[in-house]
């Protein structure tokens, strides 16, 4: 089989990088403009009818993702490649309730392995915030927007995905719909073949299967270079002869490790979650997704997610959403699966997330910065004894639920560098630090 090994970033790899995969930190330039000096609205990227030359990027050269015009492409996805919608439904939208606070910006913290202190509010720039809303006992308290991202507008949430996809899976495990003992062969006879096969659908949703397969991006010969392309909307060479959508590709992963040893974070774990979905269900997870929560969420805007040549949503990171739909999507989580009176996912599926997962299995992947954590359902729980549990994406999308303090963040954001490693020094304390503020000091 003739695969497609770029010898450069192509838009296939950075679609890939931009929605879903993590990548190293030299993935950025050495030396990066900081928030102010990228602002994508002062750049004046895609102004115009047509834009000058120098601010027009395009997703078929790659030049929309490429720092710093990507801060304006994340908050744009949808006029630069195929997508398909998840409704919100036809009911009126159920506004959250507002008390801001004027005293969050204020509060300080010490990032991880620095000496000195800084605020809530410049922290915000140094993680490149696009638009954040933090919510308190339900209520928003904080709300700010930069760059080309309003109220009104979407963002993607590269793998914040996960997170949502393996809730509908846990879903599913908790109606009886799927077993999560079952091996995936028996949902998926086309993957009997492939690495996931003999796994169990339990061991997909954890990602402790055992898969030949590289996100490294500094290899050319990395798995994620086949994958993207496999992914990408974009016509194929035409000698190309490898796989041509996601679940073409999933058929050829082969095995390595042993299903259950150790906990490895690869993409491919959603992708391969979402296949099983669709059969379970008989819906693709974007009309899943709306059907049992979406559109009973009370949600302000529709969502959508990003699609291969064939129409598959990327279950590992396509989602695209308006900022306040997401927090209230972690306010679901909060509130043990409960909004506006109605049981819309079952508290047995949040309890289970909050157990969290195999604390050794997730100690093998070497994740320094965190320390007694684990990954349960596609979300990563803490050690802390607040119970806090959080979705993360590349470029510093964030859930962050804390049961105890009543807080949910909901942050997008454009950080130069994919890698979550360069942006949790300050995101970890930081949250961790608004959300014992809350808890301390109530109103």
């Amino acid at each position: 089989m003739k695969s497609f090994v770029p010898r450069k970033t192509t838009a296939a790899a950075l679609l890939s990088l931009a929605l879903g995969a993590t990548a190293p930190a030299h993935a950025a330039q050495a030396e990066p403009l900081d928030a102010a000096a990228s602002d994508p609205a002062k750049l004046g990227w895609m102004v115009g009818a047509p834009p000058p030359p120098d601010k027009q990027l395009r997703f078929d050269d790659g030049s929309y993702f490429q720092f710093p015009a990507m801060r304006w492409s994340v908050s744009h996805f949808r006029q630069l490649m195929p997508t398909v919608n998840v409704s919100r439904g036809v009911g009126a939208p159920v506004p959250l309730p507002r008390a801001m606070r004027k005293d969050l910006d204020a509060v300080r913290f010490v990032p991880l392995g620095a000496k000195s202190s800084m605020t809530w509010e410049e922290s915000l720039a140094a993680n490149y915030t696009d638009g954040i809303v933090v919510l308190h006992r339900g209520k928003i308290v904080y709300e700010r927007y930069f760059g080309v991202l309003n109220e009104r507008g979407q963002h993607g949430a590269m793998s914040v995905t996960k997170s949502v996809t393996g809730t509908l899976g846990a879903m599913l495990v908790a109606e009886g719909r799927l077993d999560e003992n079952k091996r995936v062969a028996e949902y998926v006879p086309e993957l009997a073949s492939s690495a996931f096969g003999n796994a169990t659908v339990r061991q997909v949703l954890d990602m402790t299967t055992g898969l030949q397969y590289s996100e490294d991006y500094a290899d050319p010969n990395a798995d994620v270079w086949i994958y993207s392309q496999a992914g990408s909307p974009l016509p194929k060479p035409k000698d190309y002869t490898g796989p041509r959508s996601y679940y073409e590709y999933l058929q050829t992963v082969r095995p390595q490790g042993r299903h259950g040893a150790a906990f490895g974070y690869k993409t491919i774990n959603s992708d391969a979650l979402g296949w099983i979905i669709a059969r379970a269900t008989g819906r693709s997870v974007a009309d899943l997704l709306s059907e049992r929560i979406w559109s009973r969420l009370g949600a302000e805007q529709d969502a959508y997610m990003t699609v291969d040549s064939t129409g598959t949503p990327f279950a590992g990171g396509g989602l695209n959403t308006g900022l306040r739909d997401l927090a209230r999507f972690g306010e679901l989580l909060r509130n043990n699966g409960r909004f506006q009176g109605q049981q819309i996912i079952p508290k047995a599926v949040v309890d289970d997330i909050r157990r969290g997962g195999d604390k050794e299995a997730f100690a093998k992947a070497g994740y320094d910065l965190l320390p007694g954590w684990s990954y349960r359902n596609m979300w990563w729980v803490t050690d802390h004894p607040d119970g806090t549990f959080m979705a993360r994406g590349v470029h510093g999308q964030r859930i962050y639920v804390n049961p105890q303090a009543g807080v949910v963040i909901a942050r997008y954001a454009s950080h130069p560098v994919a890698s979550n490693s360069a942006n949790d020094p300050t995101t970890l304390p930081a949250f961790d630090a608004l959300a014992q503020h809350l808890m301390k000091k109530p109103r």
